[in-house]
């Protein structure tokens, strides 16, 4: 690409994603800073990387689901203390024959599973990723939740995030939108929202080493969670960023915009590098969906120097 654009060449770049991005991009960041440490032409002015809501360790991230439902109040003290002392802290890789630990797991199944775990405080839908058939929506798939979202006169009473991507289907199938968009005919013969059909199998399971090492080059980091996010609690992501052992430059504090705190934030640096953590006050998986104007001021803020 930038052989092709050359006036491109001398941008900064910063490599940036959401959620499973996480094991994606700094393999991506690695990839490109040794390309560019071995000569490899044409050069890219590789300044950093944003990473939102990210999986780093898929172990520890949902591992650390259940201490963060305690933290917001979906399971009790004495349920949360009886799980970590049955199950000695390990929630994934159970022992079958452990029933105590078992016991305390089903428990606490039975208090979240039907938390939206996007975001805690708004409503879990059966309708997921829904599929529209041709220009209408096929009701059949909404169930319970069966309306025409296409031609509403009102809000229904139950929103559910989830509604929003239904567009996304219509507007991405479109013949005139993938024209405009040069999407080669023939190339894609229905786009969802969620391709799992791609054979790939999960090698990665772990990309804490890549930011162990990252770290040491001399770029900047952005590393931010909303903070109602149960998929990939902001907790996981703040322990694997403590386990770094980087300097502190900024503790704990709170950042603002307009006046109002938007979520807190702390600077770490190693070197020339600075790393950035901060959270977006009642944000969900991911945060940029649920506070996009903060979410901005946040991004200039933390990488435009």
């Amino acid at each position: 690409w930038l052989l092709a654009h050359p006036t491109f060449h001398k941008n900064q770049l910063y490599v940036a994603g959401d959620s499973y991005s996480g094991i994606v991009v700094p393999i991506i960041v690695q990839k490109i800073s040794d390309g560019n440490e071995a000569g490899v032409k044409p050069a890219m002015n590789l300044q950093g990387y944003v990473l939102g809501n990210p999986a780093t360790i898929p172990h520890d991230d949902y591992n650390y689901r259940i201490p963060f439902a305690y933290m917001k109040a979906l399971i009790s003290q004495k349920l949360y203390e009886s799980t970590k002392t049955n199950c000695k802290g390990e929630y994934i890789n159970v022992d079958p024959k452990n029933t105590l630990c078992v016991n305390d797991l089903h428990n606490v199944t039975d208090c979240t599973q039907k938390i939206y775990t996007g975001q805690i405080l708004e409503p879990t839908c059966s309708l997921t990723y829904p599929k529209p058939v041709g220009s209408k929506l096929d009701a059949s798939v909404l169930g319970e939740d069966a309306i025409h979202l296409l031609s509403l006169t009102r809000v229904p009473e139950l929103w559910c995030r989830s509604y929003n991507y239904i567009f996304s289907y219509i507007w991405a199938n479109n013949e005139t939108v993938q024209r405009a968009l040069h999407i080669r005919e023939g190339t894609i013969r229905e786009w969802v929202r969620c391709n799992a059909s791609l054979s790939y199998t999960d090698d990665v399971f772990s990309t804490l080493e890549y930011h162990r090492n990252l770290i040491k080059k001399g770029y900047r980091i952005l590393i931010y969670s909303g903070d109602h996010d149960m998929v990939i609690p902001h907790i996981s992501t703040y322990a694997w960023i403590e386990s770094l052992n980087l300097t502190i430059a900024t503790n704990w504090e709170p950042w603002f915009v307009d006046g109002q705190i938007a979520g807190y934030t702390m600077v770490y640096n190693y070197k020339k590098s600075w790393l950035t953590y901060a959270t977006v006050k009642g944000a969900g998986h991911t945060a940029p969906e649920y506070k996009p104007k903060e979410c901005f001021a946040m991004v200039n803020r933390s990488i435009i120097i």
